[in-house]
């Protein structure tokens, strides 16, 4: 999708602005909220460890955030989730060796603190991650991380009830509060590195040895440690002004998930980069930058990128009687078979219709 050619996801302490619709997950990708399922929740083990080689995959097996990935690098992804279940709290890491996007979107029962390794890189919500920053989500917030190769994160999800009921025993529920939206806080370096290298911790004795967390007073003793060391780093949170250049980018990101909604929600249509220049209401250069600035590519091939990702997963749900790679390529835009095979398999490795004739394995 070439301009002019028709072609067929936070502050520090500032509010995101308008925000954008969210982007549409596909079925194969959401994922039964746990708190929705007493029964399958019980079942789940206390520790599980999963290392993806698929984007399109990543989505799946994780109960409490829905996410849709899409690589921005054409060579072998090794994406790893762990995540350790404290009774009512969770606690999730999250690395890869590839530079991605991801749109996260939070469980409507869960707030999220996150904190990042020391030499993690990249932009939430435009904005730069930085290991002396927190990031901290309101239930049911949505989050585009674009991030560089060897991100490592840390998460740390709670009811916001758990949070308040803690805070109003101990008569403090005035000293700070629940995030409001989608921010970058900034409580004391020693506060937050504390509360990184706890959850770093717990992850690896978690992953050296799972079946320690599957006693009840195990996941207790460390639900109550989590809570109070993330209490006493949102007490040393303090306040900053967002910098001039971290605002303009901050609007970028806007304006790449507008334009990433936008080319998605038409991906049947022809559609020029003009098209989505009048979406996001930026000229073409604006667009340009933003792309450049975030994506480190142009919008037409983050967004050829995008599709392919689209394509591969209904190659993955769908089955060689029913599903074929012409109509998924046509759906997606995609009308030279050429062209689309081989920057398929630029992207994934295989061609497409190896995907297809490859067993599933979603569900």
């Amino acid at each position: 999708m070439a301009a002019g050619m028709k072609t067929p996801g936070i502050v520090s302490r500032v509010c995101t602005g308008p925000q954008t619709p969210p982007i549409e997950i596909p079925q194969s990708m959401k994922i039964t909220p746990q708190s929705d399922n007493p029964d399958k929740r019980s079942l789940l083990s206390a520790v599980t460890v999963v290392e993806f080689t698929d984007p399109t995959a990543v989505g799946e097996t994780i109960e409490v955030i829905a996410q849709d990935v899409v690589q921005l690098e054409s060579k072998p992804l090794r994406v790893r989730r762990i995540v350790v279940r404290l009774g009512t709290a969770l606690v999730l890491l999250h690395s890869t060796n590839l530079a991605v996007r991801t749109r996260t979107r939070l469980h409507a029962d869960f707030v999220a603190y996150t904190t990042f390794a020391p030499k993690t890189a990249g932009t939430v919500n435009g904005l730069p991650i930085r290991s002396d920053r927190v990031l901290a989500s309101k239930p049911g917030a949505e989050v585009e991380f674009v991030v560089a190769a060897g991100y490592e994160s840390i998460a740390f999800l709670l009811p916001p009830e758990d949070i308040r009921s803690h805070l109003q025993s101990r008569h403090r529920q005035d000293e700070f509060r629940l995030p409001l939206n989608v921010e970058l806080i900034t409580p004391s370096p020693a506060a937050t590195h504390r509360l990184y290298r706890f959850g770093r911790r717990l992850i690896d004795m978690a992953a050296r040895q799972p079946e320690v967390f599957e006693l009840p007073q195990t996941q207790s003793a460390a639900q109550i440690e989590l809570l109070e060391i993330l209490l006493a780093t949102l007490r040393s949170t303090g306040h900053i002004e967002a910098a001039p250049h971290d605002v303009t980018r901050q609007a970028h990101s806007q304006i790449v998930q507008i334009a990433e909604n936008y080319a998605l929600s038409h991906a049947a249509e022809r559609l020029y980069v003009t098209d989505l220049c009048e979406a996001a209401s930026v000229s073409e250069r604006t667009l340009q930058y933003a792309f450049k600035e975030l994506m480190g590519m142009t919008p037409v091939a983050f967004l050829t990128r995008l599709r392919l990702h689209r394509v591969r997963q209904a190659l993955r749900a769908g089955t060689q009687g029913t599903t074929t790679v012409t109509a998924e390529a046509l759906r997606w835009g995609f009308w030279h078979f050429g062209d689309f095979s081989r920057a398929y398999k630029d992207c994934f490795g295989e061609l497409p219709s190896d995907t297809l004739r490859r067993p599933s394995d979603i569900g």
